[in-house]
């Protein structure tokens, strides 16, 4: 195995605005690409949280229709709108969500992008059962959804969107650890007509986990599986 087979780089990035961390992970694609064939870390882990809160769109024919509220409407809100080039359809970010930005290199993991999708998945199913909710995917749509006893339909708790370039990743996921659920009401959520949203902090209550303890479950089960994906 060589020296950085298996290592993750991961900067816990604070709150950010949306273009700055956009900015900085092109940089950091860019970056991982040439050093593909040295002994470097398969990638960087970014955690943030998007403030000013912001709206994202995708190139997605007709997700800008998915903005439900006027220029006024955002602006007494506070939240900015942006194009974004990764997929999906339109997202909200903002602070009480953990974004978590994965720049890797998906050849050393032995990835291409239906498996990083599904493996993106699995890394948030691990992160909420270390605090008792159980998640699972919907085949139907991407991302990790909840239901059960208390809830009636699955909810959305973490929304998933990548790009790929020469098969290093960017952008990632979101997962609903505390924000103001709120602001999900301006927009259709991923396009899904009907589908809600949920968080931590609804599920939990007072037994919800800080921002920082989702952090460290987070890096810990993204350093675990990319440690052995890469070894394999």
């Amino acid at each position: 195995m060589d020296p950085g087979h298996g290592l993750l780089e991961v900067r816990d990035l604070g709150f950010k605005p949306y273009a700055e961390a956009l900015r900085l992970q092109r940089s950091t694609q860019q970056e991982v690409i040439g050093a593909r064939n040295t002994d470097g870390p398969v990638g960087t882990l970014y955690l943030l949280e998007h403030d000013p809160p912001v709206i994202t769109v995708s190139r997605r024919a007709r997700a800008g229709d998915h903005l439900l509220a006027t220029t006024e409407a955002l602006m007494r809100a506070g939240v900015e709108v942006h194009e974004t080039d990764r997929g999906g359809d339109i997202t909200y970010h903002g602070p009480g969500q953990l974004v978590v930005y994965p720049i890797l290199d998906l050849n050393r993991l032995g990835l291409r992008l239906h498996g990083y999708m599904r493996w993106l998945e699995a890394r948030v199913m691990e992160v909420l059962e270390d605090f008792g909710i159980k998640g699972h995917r919907d085949d139907s749509a991407t991302g990790v959804w909840v239901g059960g006893e208390t809830l009636h339909n699955p909810c959305k708790i973490c929304a998933l969107g990548v790009r790929v370039s020469r098969w290093v990743s960017m952008h990632g996921l979101a997962l609903n650890v505390d924000p103001d659920l709120s602001h999900f009401k301006l927009i259709v959520p991923c396009g899904l007509h009907g589908r809600e949203v949920t968080s931590m902090r609804q599920l939990l209550g007072d037994l919800c986990p800080d921002m920082a303890q989702v952090k460290e479950a987070m890096i810990e089960r993204f350093r675990s599986a990319v440690y052995v994906d890469s070894a394999a």
